[in-house]
C-alpha cells in the first residue's frame, strides 16, 4: 500500500509541476474534477464541494491540500452566491483539524493568490510545523 500511494503522490507532484507550463494550467480543474479516472487519490476528508489529500510535495511535517470540486481559478474569482460552497470549507477543515487531533498544536490554513498562486486553482493549504510533529496522523 505504500508503494501505492508513493506512486500516487509522485504522479500528483509531477501534474502540480506540470500546471505551472502555461498551455497545461488550464487543464488543472478538470485534472481534479475527474481525479478519480487519472489518479485514484488517498482522500483524507470530501464533502459536495471539496476534497483534501496529503500535499505531494509536503513543505511542513503536515501539508494538506484542500481543492474545490469547481474549476475556481483564484480565490478573487470565486462566487459569492454560493454560501454552501464556504461552508463546507470550514466543514472540511474542521473535520481535519479533529482528525489530526490539530488544536492541541500550532496550525494554519493558507490560501495563495497572485504571484503566490503557482497553479490556476484557487486551494488551501493545511499546515502544522515542527510543534505538530509526533501527532498520530491518520491515513499516513
Amino acid at each position: 500500500m505504500a508503494r501505492s500511494s508513493s506512486l500516487k503522490a509522485k504522479i500528483l507532484a509531477l501534474s502540480l509541476r506540470v500546471a505551472r507550463v502555461y498551455p497545461f494550467k488550464y487543464l488543472i480543474p478538470f485534472f481534479i474534477k475527474h481525479v478519480d479516472h487519472f489518479l485514484p487519490s488517498d482522500r483524507l476528508e470530501e464533502n459536495a464541494h471539496w476534497v483534501a489529500f496529503h500535499h505531494p510535495q509536503p513543505v511542513y511535517p503536515l501539508h494538506i491540500l484542500i481543492l474545490p470540486k469547481l474549476p475556481i481559478p483564484s480565490l478573487s474569482a470565486a462566487p459569492g452566491d454560493m454560501p454552501a460552497l464556504y461552508a463546507d470549507l470550514v466543514l472540511i477543515v474542521q473535520a481535519l483539524v479533529k482528525a489530526f487531533h490539530l488544536e492541541a498544536h500550532a496550525y494554519r490554513l493558507i490560501t495563495n493568490g497572485g504571484q503566490n498562486q503557482s497553479i490556476p486553482l484557487w486551494h488551501w493549504h493545511l499546515v502544522c510545523e515542527a510543534s505538530c510533529e509526533g501527532v498520530d496522523h491518520p491515513g499516513a
